[in-house]
């Protein structure tokens, strides 16, 4: 037998003995664990007819006001989640008749997400004591927008909100960050104060 072979021979035997052991095992399946600051709120008062509380975690707020009317633009900038709140402030006319146009309006808005929702949950929100009336929705799946809202006084202001993040919509990815952004859609909603 020549050396050559020899030598192959003992480096095969030597790779078999030392490979030899435990069965391996294969490791667990992974999660990303995705973890947000504690939100702390703070009254954002702006130069609007109303006040909100705003998570200090937002990176910017800009706001813009329609020409020639009382109607606002609001955008709350979370760059670090990619995401926006929009809010857009709307003045209801003196004879409320704009009114039952507005919320059609939010309404039919948060239907055309039905095309690539899983599911619309509404949630009521009634204050009596600030005179603050509307509706959450909570929308489950591939949608453009996880969550919207309205809210009124019935007499002179409506407002209404929805949650955009700057990537094509996939609602395992984006679903930490939604429900993070969702409670400060609530908190702005619960902390509305119309002047």
């Amino acid at each position: 037998m020549s050396k050559y072979i020899q030598n192959s021979l003992i480096l095969f035997l030597f790779i078999f003995v030392i490979s030899c052991g435990e069965d391996p095992t294969p490791k667990p399946n992974a999660f990303l664990r995705l973890s947000y600051p504690e939100a702390h709120y703070k009254k954002a008062n702006l130069d609007l007819p109303f006040t909100f509380d705003k998570n200090k975690f937002a990176t910017e707020v800009d706001v813009k006001k329609m020409v020639g009317k009382e109607n606002y633009g609001v955008n709350i900038e979370y760059s670090h989640l990619k995401g926006t709140i929009y809010l857009t402030y709307k003045n209801i006319n003196e004879d409320s008749k704009n009114l039952m146009d507005f919320i059609k309006d939010a309404q039919n808005f948060t239907q055309k997400h039905t095309i690539k929702a899983d599911e619309i949950v509404e949630q009521i929100y009634i204050n009596d004591e600030r005179k603050v009336y509307g509706m959450f929705y909570e929308v489950g799946g591939n949608a453009a927008s996880q969550s919207q809202f309205y809210v009124t006084d019935s007499v002179k202001h409506f407002l209404t909100g929805s949650l955009y993040f700057y990537a094509k919509p996939n609602y395992d990815s984006i679903l930490p960050a939604a429900k993070y952004l969702e409670k400060d859609i609530k908190q702005i909603m619960e902390s509305i104060s119309w002047k």
